[in-house]
């Protein structure tokens, strides 16, 4: 038998109880501990059975093999640090860092350290996504040519009475796009320069309510990504995908992805050809596989744990997520001074 693997879950808001949900439904891992300062941790982790500590430096050695950070973004790499400094292997919630700077040092650390760093980046273990990705290296597209994904949606008002939603480290770039920005470069490779507008002017917040972004892939593929966290609307990964059961499915695309010989849509994978000749004049017919199942969150929990015991390497390293984060800031960069901006790679 495989020994369990102890996790400890440091914040136990939104996405540290998912975790906790992910870690009780996986095979080859336990819930060890929950971390957070906050009454409602103490009494999720009394609901659980398990140790509670307000803070990573009071968990004693020995209580955990691995930490799960879902803390604010802004305290991601000072518990990334932590973690490694005690050789605790450490998944870190996206964003990995507010800074590109802030992020290198993380992985400087762990790097030196030898200790596993990943980042949360759960829907690359989506087996939606992984069949996409099988499609696109095996050729079903020809070759990828332009890109498209959205993310659109109505975050209630009192979403942001959780001050840091409101503050730069926040933001529908940093907490929702950077989703889909990470998927297109696992599915279609590195960014090498981007264009973009923001504004806030729905909310007026210090973060951005819109976006709209053109990115250039060292391939050449050009792709479009847009984000609106005000907007009433099925386009986004969230109602698409039916993966999270706290959405109403809406059954929408929100990605499409499109080559010499074909186009791809996603979630429903469905891919588009025309029936003869490859021309306009040509009619269109689509082919919907069979939809792969499974819970991104638990086999993201499933993997650490093989990572944990050395049995592979983490399908997102903390260095994927610091080039996803790379594209992110450039984003910002290239929205606040207007002009088309680098991504450099780490």
């Amino acid at each position: 038998m495989t020994a369990l693997v102890r996790l400890a879950v440091a914040g136990a808001g939104l996405i540290g109880r998912r975790h906790i949900a992910a870690i009780r439904q996986s095979e080859g891992a336990e819930l060890a501990a929950v971390v957070d300062p906050t009454d409602g941790a103490r009494n999720v982790a009394a609901s659980e059975g398990v140790a509670w500590f307000p803070d990573l430096s009071e968990m004693p050695d020995g209580q955990c093999h691995g930490v799960l950070l879902a803390t604010p973004n802004a305290v991601h790499v000072e518990g990334g640090l932590a973690c490694v400094a005690r050789r605790l292997p450490v998944l870190v919630e996206k964003p990995f860092a507010v800074s590109v700077t802030e992020g290198l040092a993380l992985v400087k650390a762990a790097d030196s350290a030898g200790v596993p760093l990943l980042t949360g980046h759960h829907r690359r273990h989506n087996p939606l996504i992984v069949a996409a990705k099988r499609l696109i290296q095996e050729g079903a597209l020809g070759r990828p040519v332009s890109a498209h994904g959205m993310f659109w949606l109505a975050k209630p008002d009192d979403y942001f009475d959780v001050p840091w939603r409101r503050e730069p480290g926040a933001g529908p770039i940093l907490t929702n796009l950077i989703h889909d920005i990470d998927l297109m470069r696992f599915l279609l490779g590195d960014v090498v320069s981007v264009q973009a507008v923001l504004t806030n002017a729905v909310r007026g917040h210090a973060v951005e309510d819109a976006c709209s972004v053109v990115m250039e892939f060292a391939s050449g593929l050009l792709a479009t990504m847009s984000a609106a966290d005000c907007v009433p609307a099925p386009w986004s990964w969230e109602f698409a995908s039916g993966e999270n059961p706290a959405y109403p499915p809406a059954g929408a695309a929100c990605y499409m992805i499109g080559g010499t010989e074909a186009s791809l849509e996603l979630p429903s994978l469905r891919l588009w050809r025309h029936e003869g000749k490859r021309s306009w004049w040509s009619p269109l017919s689509a082919t919907v596989p069979p939809r792969p199942q499974g819970d991104p969150l638990v086999l993201q929990v499933e993997q650490f744990a093989r990572v944990i015991r050395g049995e592979e390497a983490p399908l997102v390293s903390g260095r994927e997520g610091l080039n996803t984060l790379a594209v992110t800031e450039a984003i910002r960069q290239a929205a606040l001074e207007n002009r088309r901006v680098s991504v450099a790679i780490h």
